[in-house]
């Protein structure tokens, strides 16, 4: 293995507390189940990147990250029969095949992943320490500031990442140099793209445009516990219930009641995992006046009743 560097396998949201240039880099990626997946990680002076492989399989997996450092996810295989990728500040996507897709998450922003796999799936996460002195010095001299960036591709990141992934695989002091030259490359690239002008917000052909999808997920995040109409969300964007409805489902591959009970799901999800309150509780305030009913909406999204859902937190 790469020599001055750290190679380990960590639990799920495991802190690398034994490399510090600066401080830690704090977090990794959560994974549930963790037992499904392999994983390695290579440490570097402001660096981490994790390596994580998952078998085909039906069972549903989620990804799951927020910290005080950038992420650069690379999708190097997978295709989903279900799943939707979510980023901070950005609408949610559905996209079944993700081979060669980027997402790129900011410092604080969440990410959040999940997918019913269709095929094997090998992932590569890279992890930026703004406060470690080499990636802050090239932050701050080239005046970069980052915006989320959801499946996009890039071939010259893309090919770097290959390149930083081959180079682990090497021994010797010089791949160790090559590899840390290759995460300065990687991170400089990561600026030029955040440095691009971006494209004009046009809508997906037949699809929402971006501020309509951003009007219409807001309001349903801002009133997820309530029932919503079809007509109340057609209003919001000067559309016909039809004509929304078809737009919508263009947009996010899933009709908008089906994707505002997801986002129930999804919330729920955050409090199982970070609250110690009961089950009936959680439904309730996810807007299902019945324990039942959330159960079944629960484990028909996930695969896991509510309660076992929790306790790979605890």
């Amino acid at each position: 293995m790469l020599a001055n560097a750290r190679s380990m396998v960590l639990p799920s949201g495991a802190p690398l507390d034994d490399y510090k240039p600066g401080r830690s880099l704090e977090r990794m990626i959560g994974v549930v189940p963790a037992d499904r997946v392999k994983r390695r990680t290579i440490a570097w002076p402001g660096i981490a990147v994790e390596f994580i492989h998952a078998a085909a399989g039906s069972e549903r997996i989620d990804y799951r990250f927020q910290a005080s450092t950038h992420l650069l996810v690379a999708w190097e295989q997978t295709a989903r029969g279900g799943g939707e990728t979510y980023v901070e500040g950005l609408p949610r996507s559905t996209l079944g095949v993700l081979t060669r897709k980027l997402t790129f998450v900011p410092a604080g922003h969440e990410y959040r992943d999940w997918h019913e796999a269709r095929s094997s799936t090998r992932v590569m996460f890279f992890h930026f320490d703004p406060a470690a002195p080499e990636v802050r010095s090239a932050i701050a001299a080239n005046g970069a500031s980052f915006a989320p960036r959801l499946l996009f591709e890039d071939a010259t990141l893309w090919e770097t990442a290959l390149k930083m992934k081959g180079a682990t695989e090497c021994t010797g002091p010089e791949d160790s140099a090559y590899f840390e030259a290759l995460a300065v490359v990687l991170l400089h690239e990561l600026i030029r793209l955040n440095r691009a002008k971006p494209r004009p917000d046009l809508p997906a052909r037949g699809g929402l445009a971006g501020w309509q999808q951003r009007l219409v997920t807001n309001y349903i995040e801002d009133h997820l516990a309530e029932s919503i109409s079809l007509s109340t969300l057609a209003q919001l964007v000067r559309l016909s219930p039809f004509h929304f409805c078809r737009a919508f489902k263009q947009s996010f591959g899933t009709p908008p009641h089906r994707y505002h009970i997801g986002r129930r799901v999804e919330r729920a999800k955050d409090l199982l995992a970070t609250r110690a309150v009961s089950v009936t509780d959680i439904g309730l305030t996810v807007g299902f006046s019945e324990t039942s009913a959330f159960s079944t909406a629960f484990r028909k999204a996930t695969g896991l009743a509510p309660t076992r859902y929790g306790r790979a937190f605890a």
